[in-house]
């Protein structure tokens, strides 16, 4: 599991850069989503991983 969090701003950002943090589930700065760890969850974390922080749950 993948503990996902907004750490910056996705004003100024690209179309589907804030598509991808809306479909993660990341409303506003500083909310944080569980996921399970998968290779569709990857991508879209290195799509956007320069807004979020990522840490390993269990």
């Amino acid at each position: 599991m993948l503990k996902i969090t907004l750490t910056k701003s996705t004003i100024a950002c690209q179309k589907d850069q804030i598509a991808t943090v809306q479909a993660l589930g990341l409303k506003k700065l500083h909310s944080s989503v569980i996921k399970e760890d998968n290779a569709a969850i990857r991508g879209m974390i290195f799509k956007v991983k320069h807004l979020v922080t990522v840490e390993e749950t269990d």
